[in-house]
């Protein structure tokens, strides 16, 4: 029993150690979101709804590449917690080079299908011209962001979550400075306009990408050999698919969700789809202390169920839910009560103000929701059970959602207030059929390793961040 209490009080510590740092990275992520959302709003409504648009897609692309990224992550976790470590570097070198191959092919997608991709999504005039020449440029270059993926994606595994702080602090300074400059043409460089800011999002990512490069060698004590990158088996590829097919699947049927409410809102009006990106910018920031919370947890997971501690992954994960409610209940009040001076940095449009906030002051059903999900979904894969999530994304997300939301928004003319109540249906029932698989404890048989006290020649203490 003593042993167990000492185990909970360390995990404890490591979720705090893991997390703010998790927290900043996610927090500094989402704000580079809404300065380009504030800045393109000075041009114009139609610019923030292009780039809206076409940053669906960039979306969708970056989970197709979280497939290796989070599949790797999760197995090098199980590694590290059975002490495997050469095992570790090999995973982690074919995890960037996999994920290389992916991001090229999908660059070359965007580079050569734009035009058909944004005018499938019943665009028309300036907000088609300006989510064109957004995704041609951003899309394009997703091979850079495919790489940063992978990478940081192992360096915060290994516990060093500071590090990847840093360098996305780094990403972001450079970013907003370059929006500054080419969105508007100062410091004598042309004024670009939407595609300045697809400029600014490119060059900021290739600089991030070398640093990343740079701290994976620095702070790494196995580090990887140059040929691991070339050294693939079928057991390490097959276990990071394992777990990144399944759990970029069930992202994906979200994301294609909210194509779909995406599209729903085109058919609303030009103000309702600018409402709705502003929107969606702010209930970011609701939600992060619960994806920092998940994130750090898993990483806990990982290497208990790796070392065979699934009794102290078991607890560590409701401690976790806990804490991300206390927070996303303190974020959601603050969004509700300040959602009108919230839409009114964006714009001065006061239809667009209204539906808005009309949306904004749902944040409390629907947050609390996706909560359950952020926390728990990111444990079970971590435990290796990933195809759980994916089913009742299915079930909930497309036989559910979809149609009640068209159900919501066209039969029953709620608009986007439809919208936003579909998806706190599915983050509600997605999340109490989450609780429930944990409680269960069905995920303790899906390890991916099997924990061994020493492995044969690699045997080295774990680093002291985690």
């Amino acid at each position: 029993m003593a042993a167990d209490a000492g185990a909970g009080t360390e995990n404890k510590l490591n979720l705090f150690q893991l997390t703010w740092p998790i927290f900043l990275e996610l927090f500094l992520f989402t704000l580079m979101g809404l300065v380009d959302t504030f800045m393109l709003s000075s041009l114009s409504d139609d610019a923030v709804s292009g780039v809206g648009a076409a940053n669906q897609y960039v979306q969708i692309a970056i989970l197709i590449l979280e497939v290796v990224g989070n599949g790797a992550a999760i197995v090098v976790s199980q590694y590290l917690g059975s002490k495997r470590y050469i095992e570790v570097s090999r995973i982690s070198a074919i995890a960037v080079s996999l994920n290389l191959l992916v991001g090229l092919a999908l660059s070359g997608i965007f580079i050569l299908f734009t035009g058909r991709i944004m005018s499938a999504m019943n665009l028309s005039g300036e907000v088609l011209a300006h989510a064109q020449a957004y995704l041609v440029i951003v899309g394009g270059a997703i091979f850079l962001q495919a790489v940063i993926n992978s990478l940081s994606a192992i360096i915060r595994v290994h516990g060093f979550t500071k590090q990847t702080m840093f360098v996305s602090l780094g990403m972001n300074i450079l970013h907003i400075a370059g929006n500054y400059a080419l969105i508007f043409g100062k410091f004598g460089l042309p004024e670009l306009g939407v595609r300045g800011a697809a400029i600014s999002s490119v060059a900021s990512r290739l600089i991030a990408l070398f640093v990343f490069l740079w701290v994976l060698y620095k702070v790494l004590d196995y580090r990887i050999e140059f040929r691991y990158y070339f050294s693939w088996t079928k057991e390490f590829v097959g276990k990071i698919l394992h777990i990144g097919l399944p759990s970029a699947f069930e992202q994906i049927l979200y994301q294609g969700c909210q194509l779909v409410f995406l599209y729903y809102v085109t058919y609303l009006g030009t103000e309702a789809l600018a409402a709705r990106q502003y929107a969606v910018n702010i209930s970011m920031f609701s939600y992060l202390f619960a994806l920092a919370i998940g994130l750090g947890t898993s990483i806990i997971t990982g290497r208990l169920v790796g070392s065979g501690q699934q009794e102290v992954a078991y607890h560590s994960l409701w401690k976790s839910l806990k804490w991300a409610f206390v927070f996303t209940f303190g974020m959601v009040g603050a969004v509700t009560v300040l959602r009108y001076p919230l839409m009114r940095l964006f714009t001065d449009n006061e239809e667009i103000i209204r539906l808005g906030a009309s949306v904004l002051v749902l944040s409390v059903l629907l947050e609390t929701g996706r909560t359950f999900n952020i926390v728990i979904i990111n444990s079970l894969r971590a435990s290796g059970d990933a195809k759980f999530p994916v089913l009742m994304a299915a079930v909930s997300m497309v036989l559910m959602s979809l149609p009640l939301g068209y159900f919501l928004v066209f039969v029953m003319d709620l608009g986007i207030v439809g919208v936003w109540l579909a998806i706190a249906a599915d983050e509600w029932t997605r999340g109490i059929a989450m609780a429930l698989r944990w409680k269960s404890r069905a995920w303790e048989s899906h390890a991916l390793v099997q924990p061994q006290d020493e492995a044969a020649d690699d045997v080295r203490p774990v680093p002291e961040t985690i």
